[in-house]
């Protein structure tokens, strides 16, 4: 029987093959009987980091009690019980229920407080509520570390690096693309839970501590190169390439934890590092000292979102830019009801800069398409120390148009879309700025020409440079931000869109494009080492940040 049916299958075979040869089906011919190909294997991609397992500690979360049923709480009632009875039954429900009200309406109260800003002083063990105790001894050693030395904010001199030959300027390029060209990941971790909005590089030479706000209020701290403690994946494996580099510690600083309180702008102290300045969306600034662990509120600005903010190397003062088109200068040594509020914009202020060796200037950027470069000195001019501390826009225009306002605004420049950022260099004569029109733009001034009272000659960008800033609604905006070191040739890093992590110099040039396949997300937040050049840091739209540095560091 098996023969039988054996010999009819192979009959069947050979007809079906002769009968597709005859339509000129060639291709089925071969594949008549042949098993099918196994599908190709798909493509490895990039494995994330793997980041560390943290326990976390049991948090309080205040809820309001809900509300019950009247019906569900209704007693059963005694039918033979007496009117006294009756009467005392009564009271005594509507003192359990004033008792229930009134513990009901404290609650929602304090559920409600919980989500508001925080206003008082914090200690870390506060700000780190996540964190084991062996973390938190380990995060004030790190404070401790670089709180030994005063670490000053250094500055270039404004005649610095200014060639009158061509070919200085590029053996200055040279020397700093061969420097930055070598840099590689070496490291790389999930530093904050969130989108980062902001970094900032500790002036530090002996490590790599890099701090960045992201959009739900947290600041991460890194330290990007200490030896980390190795994380199994499921399997029980351990991959150099994959597991997190470094250390790092997550403190809430700015509450509550929304996107309300996202952290806009990251500044140390000029004076000596030993402190940490923060701006928020929650309209405050606090102040983080690294030698007492306690975070202060230095200023509220009421209801305006707080863009950035900027100090001058002395340190006493501060100037903050707003969502409401408007500058406020803050004196660090007066009570903050004493800070001076000037409508300088009918739009958002995206940024302000201070001059580093002519602090009087100051530099904006706009989303009315205007950088201006602002002198100080003359908005200050008509402060009315007993009078009012808010100047509208209005007051500041007529101001600009009088005789006694000339010179206020030394310099105007009018992009073609909003302009994001605009910065000065170490030496305080080259600006960089970019806008949402797709270009970077270079200034470069002469210094000479600042002690005169008029408006700068001559005020249009040397340089433009085609760039991709259309980042969208899940990407942070990019900016160019100098490097502070001032003892090497300007120059600026911005991210890109194609991943990339692009260093300009102070000229234009290109000097490298820094890739890697472990980076498969945009790198839109930068910063650079303050005293180290091949030192750079990156943070993208998840929280994952990357050192750049040389591979044999």
């Amino acid at each position: 029987m098996s023969e039988s049916y054996e010999r009819e299958r192979e009959a069947n075979i050979a007809r079906n093959r002769a009968l597709l040869e005859k339509l000129d089906l060639a291709d089925a011919v071969n594949q008549l009987g042949v098993p099918p190909k196994p599908k190709p294997t798909p493509r490895a991609r990039a494995k994330p980091i793997q980041p560390a397992k943290k326990v976390k500690r049991e948090r309080d979360i205040v809820e309001a009690p809900r509300r019950q049923s009247a019906r569900l709480k209704k007693e059963v009632v005694d039918p033979n019980e007496t009117l006294a009875q009756k009467k005392k039954r009564e009271e005594e429900q509507k003192k359990t229920h004033r008792e229930e009200e009134q513990k009901r309406l404290e609650a929602e109260e304090k559920a409600r407080l919980a989500k508001r800003p925080r206003h008082q002083e914090l200690d870390l063990s506060t700000l780190v509520d996540e964190l084991e105790g062996s973390e938190l001894v380990s995060l004030r050693s790190s404070f401790q570390a670089v709180t030994n030395v005063p670490l000053p904010k250094r500055i270039a001199d404004a005649d610095a690096f200014v060639f009158d030959e061509d070919q200085k300027n590029e053996a200055g390029v040279a020397d700093l693309r061969k420097k930055l060209q070598k840099l590689r990941v070496v490291s790389r971790a999930k530093v904050t839970q969130d989108r980062i909005y902001s970094a900032a590089y500790h002036p530090e030479p002996t490590k790599d501590l890099v701090f960045f706000g992201d959009k739900h209020g947290q600041l991460g701290i890194w330290d990007a190169r200490a030896s980390a403690d190795e994380v199994a994946d499921e399997d029980g494996n351990i991959s150099a390439d994959d597991k997190e580099g470094g250390k790092y510690w997550r403190l809430q600083c700015h509450w509550p934890a929304t996107a309300k309180s996202s952290i806009s702008s990251i500044k140390f102290d000029p004076v000596d590092a030993h402190s940490l300045f923060t701006t928020s969306y929650d309209c405050t600034i606090r102040r983080l000292s690294f030698v007492s662990g306690i975070s202060q509120e230095i200023f509220s600005s009421g209801e305006n979102l707080i863009t950035s903010i900027d100090l001058p190397v002395g340190g006493h003062e501060m100037w903050i830019s707003d969502g409401g088109g408007g500058l406020t200068h803050l004196d660090l040594r007066e009570p903050k009801d004493k800070a001076c509020w000037y409508g300088v914009s009918p739009q958002k202020i995206g940024s302000v800069s201070i001059n580093p060796t002519s602090p009087h200037f100051l530099l904006t950027a706009s989303n009315s398409r205007l950088l201006k470069v602002w002198d100080s000195r003359k908005l200050q001019t008509f402060v009315d120390p007993t009078g009012p501390q808010e100047f509208s826009l209005d007051t500041i225009e007529d101001f600009i148009e009088s005789k006694n306002g000339k010179g206020t605004v030394r310099a105007e420049f009018a992009h073609g879309k909003s302009a994001s950022s605009a910065y000065w260099d170490p030496r305080g004569r080259g600006i960089v700025s970019t806008s949402y029109d797709d270009t970077i733009r270079l200034w470069e001034l002469d210094a000479a020409k600042y002690s005169s009272s008029s408006n700068f000659p001559s005020f249009t960008p040397f340089c433009r440079i085609k760039h991709n800033c259309q980042t969208g609604k899940w990407l942070t905006i990019l900016r160019a931000v100098w490097s502070p070191n001032p003892d090497v040739f300007p120059h600026f890093t911005i991210g890109n869109l194609t991943h990339s992590l692009d260093i300009f110099s102070g000229k234009g040039d290109l000097i490298a494009r820094l890739s890697d396949n472990q980076i498969t997300a945009t790198q839109a937040v930068t910063c650079s080492h303050p005293s180290v050049v091949e030192r750079c840091a990156t943070g993208n739209g998840s929280g994952r940040c990357v050192l750049w540095a040389p591979p044999d560091v």
